[in-house]
């Protein structure tokens, strides 16, 4: 079965993030695929590459990014969300006059073509945070 996930929630705030990301794992484990993760709205900040988390704490980010380089996962921010809390990758860094990105490597930034793309493409859509 292939699954697609919309991650709403913040890393920083709640468990919706890192439940997405234990259910990705579990899905894999059980044979099956996970074709494209979309975060939106606060879920965008999973993708940041300013944030830092203690020592003693899951890094979410680098986790995702894990995932996703073993597994050829996508892991989409939404255009809009992530413009709207200052995450910015290459293109849109230069789009607007920004001296640096802030969105990690394995991460990149698109709109939301490519929610319904994954919705149309996999057999399920799973959401979590709200």
């Amino acid at each position: 079965m292939i699954y697609s996930l919309l991650v709403l929630s913040s890393p920083a705030s709640g468990h919706g993030s890192l439940t997405a990301l234990n259910f990705a794992t579990a899905v894999i484990n059980r044979g099956h695929q996970i074709h494209r993760v979309f975060f939106l709205d606060e879920g965008v900040m999973a993708g940041t590459s300013s944030s830092i988390t203690p020592q003693d704490e899951i890094n979410p980010t680098q986790q995702w990014a894990n995932l996703a380089g073993s597994e050829s996962i996508e892991l989409v921010l939404c255009v809009s969300s992530a413009l709207k809390r200052g995450l910015l990758d290459a293109s849109e860094a230069q789009r607007y006059e920004k001296e640096a990105e802030t969105v990690h490597p394995s991460f990149q930034i698109s709109g939301l073509g490519q929610l319904i793309d994954a919705s149309v493409t996999s057999d399920r859509l799973m959401t979590f945070g709200g």
